[in-house]
C-alpha cells in the first residue's frame, strides 16, 4: 500500500530517513526518478541515507509504476518520492490508489522564475499546470513539508492562481 506520494527534490534526506518514515510507519520507500534509475552512485547515496531497517527501491517511473501495481506491493506500508510535479503526475495516472499526495519540497535547485507557494515550493509555469493536474487526479493532494505542519491543499493554490 502506498502511504504516501511525496515530491521531494532531494529524494532521501534527513526529514524523510527520521521524521517522514516515522510518521508513516513505513517498510519501504521507492524512488521513481528515471536519471536516478540509472545513476549507480546517487542509488548507493540514497540507500545510505535511508535507515537500514527500510527496504530502498530506486526505479524508472514506469518501473516503479508495474512494481507498485504488482499485488505483493499491497503487503508494503511504502512512501513513495518523485523529484519534480511532472514525475509525480507521470505516476499518478499509472496507480489507482495512494494514501496521500505530498508536495513536499521542491524548485528551491533551479534558476529560472518561479512562483513561490510556501517557503518550500516554488513551481515554473509548467509545474504550476501539472500541480493543477495532480490535483484533479488526487483531490487531497496538499503542501506539506513535515507531518507536524499544516497541509494546504494544491487546489487552493491552483484556485487562487486561476490556473
Amino acid at each position: 500500500m502506498i502511504k504516501a506520494l511525496r515530491i521531494d527534490e532531494r529524494l532521501i534526506h534527513g526529514q524523510i530517513a527520521m521524521v517522514w518514515s516515522r510518521e508513516l510507519d513505513i517498510d519501504g520507500i521507492v524512488v521513481a526518478n528515471n536519471e536516478t534509475a540509472e545513476n549507480k552512485t546517487q542509488q548507493m547515496a540514497l540507500k545510505m541515507a535511508a535507515p537500514s531497517k527500510l527496504k530502498v527501491i530506486v526505479k524508472t517511473i514506469t518501473g516503479a509504476a508495474n512494481l507498485l501495481n504488482d499485488p505483493r506491493a499491497a503487503n508494503m506500508k511504502l512512501l513513495v518520492l518523485v523529484r519534480t510535479v511532472a514525475d509525480a503526475v507521470e505516476l499518478a495516472k499509472q496507480i489507482p490508489h495512494i494514501d496521500y499526495v505530498n508536495v513536499g519540497n521542491v524548485g528551491k535547485s533551479v534558476e529560472e522564475r518561479r512562483t513561490t507557494l510556501t517557503q518550500f515550493v516554488m513551481l515554473t509555469d509548467s509545474e504550476l499546470s501539472a500541480l493543477k493536474e495532480l490535483s484533479q487526479l488526487y483531490p487531497d493532494t496538499a503542501l506539506q513539508n513535515l507531518p507536524s505542519d499544516k497541509k494546504e491543499l494544491a487546489s487552493g493554490f491552483v484556485e487562487k492562481l486561476n490556473l
